[in-house]
């Protein structure tokens, strides 16, 4: 799905412990200019599964339902592998185990520690807040849309958030949470449906 969850045969689960860059994010370059690390830690997390039995040990469930993991693909652990090659922070607020993991890559300088990089919490609250500023409720400013594969809401972080406009009139609406979301029966964008 993106470089901290998978999809396993219709079971979304989050990696538990890490939280890579979101799609369409951008991180600093050693000397001068960025990448785009979403689309580099989504790539190494399919580089890492394809072609190899993936199993998971659950952790029990976050905030929207997903399943937390920590992911196996061919004997390595997927979670400490994303945060070891540097396309994804430890996530402190949920889990010290790679603590370790991301000083050792911080070192380095590799991936995200390359250049300058905003951890993706920190990301994602920032395109919050600022997609408060035009949301039509306050605190409202995830965009419900229908489209010919159902019904999806889109984050402020979403590729496509800034593209979607809610129409009322053809079903659309806004979502205060995630859960909110969820709860009335849409998918997150780009998952599989």
């Amino acid at each position: 799905m993106d470089g901290d969850t998978l999809d396993l045969s219709g079971l979304r689960i989050r990696l538990e412990g890490i939280d890579a860059p979101e799609s369409g994010q951008t991180c600093g370059r050693k000397w001068v200019g960025s990448f785009d690390c979403g689309e580099a830690a989504t790539r190494l997390l399919l580089e890492l599964t394809r072609d190899r039995e993936v199993t998971c040990q659950p952790k029990g469930r976050d905030r929207y339902g997903r399943t937390l993991g920590v992911c196996f693909a061919g004997g390595l652990d997927l979670n400490a592998e994303m945060v070891r090659r540097g396309m994804a922070w430890a996530f402190l607020k949920y889990s010290r185990s790679y603590v370790e993991v991301e000083t050792e890559a911080r070192a380095l300088r590799i991936g995200i520690w390359e250049g300058d990089s905003e951890p993706a919490w920190s990301y994602r609250a920032r395109l919050w807040q600022t997609a408060e500023q035009v949301s039509p409720r306050e605190g409202c400013v995830i965009k419900g849309n229908v489209t010919r594969n159902g019904q999806i809401y889109h984050v402020p972080w979403s590729p496509w958030y800034g593209r979607v406009k809610v129409d009322a009139a053809r079903g659309e609406r806004w979502f205060c949470s995630e859960v909110e979301a969820i709860a009335a029966g849409w998918r997150p964008a780009g998952s599989a449906h």
